[in-house]
């Protein structure tokens, strides 16, 4: 009888580990390399939520803040970088940088680092414009605070309702070093996100950080 039992503890073991090595997530992690995962707009309400999916799908993440919203909500902060994101500056009110003065620009863009330090999240080293609308006075002055400008390589348009399909659908579009944009408070991105953790490891593709030195999506460090 014990050697029965040993027996078949040891196809266990065996069966267990056969399952491990043929999962996605292990035979193809990374193959491809990494792609970054963006979120702008927080933190909200949302924010726990969108925290824990990503937790729980094993996904990092830069959440390119707000100033204002980080001021206001120091506590999500510290929980997005207790979740193991990056947090990157989103100016503090959210403007169209380009209709407003270099005085004004730098204060969005100082403020924002004031209040994400502030909150726990560190000083930022990258900057996203709102709406993605930049020049060279607007990168200039980013610059000049320590901040590498990103924009984004494939948009999944989320802001404006589109169903959680299309939101999967737009992370098969991504290659190695480049970023994807979302945003904090769409509920289908939530939903999104188990989704998005299989098809990223169906594809040999891991979640990493944005490098500040190139922009693109690198390993962890």
């Amino acid at each position: 009888m014990r050697r029965f039992l040993v027996i078949r503890l040891a196809a266990a073991v065996v069966a267990a580990t056969s399952v491990i090595s043929a999962s996605p997530s292990h035979a193809a992690a990374c193959s491809k390399g990494y792609v970054g995962l963006t979120f702008d707009d927080g933190p909200t309400s949302n924010t726990p939520a969108l925290l824990d999916a990503l937790k729980q799908n094993g996904l990092r993440a830069t959440m390119f803040n707000e100033g204002r919203f980080a001021a206001a909500y120091p506590a999500l902060v510290k929980a997005e970088v207790s979740a193991g994101m990056w947090i990157g500056n989103h100016s503090y009110t959210h403007p169209h940088l380009n209709q407003i003065s270099k005085a004004q620009i730098d204060s969005e863009i100082s403020r924002t680092q004031q209040a994400i330090a502030a909150a726990g999240g560190g000083t930022p080293k990258l900057f996203r414009p709102p709406f993605g609308t930049t020049n060279s006075t607007i990168k200039s002055i980013a610059a000049k605070h320590g901040l590498r400008e990103i924009i984004w390589d494939v948009t999944t348009a989320d802001w404006s309702g589109v169903s959680v399909d299309r939101i999967v659908q737009a992370h098969s579009k991504l290659t190695n070093g480049q970023t994807i944009l979302m945003h904090d408070g769409p509920p289908n991105t939530v939903a999104a996100i188990p989704r998005i953790a299989q098809l990223l490891a169906s594809r040999g593709l891991c979640a990493g950080m944005i490098s500040p030195q190139t922009g693109r999506a690198v390993a962890p460090s």
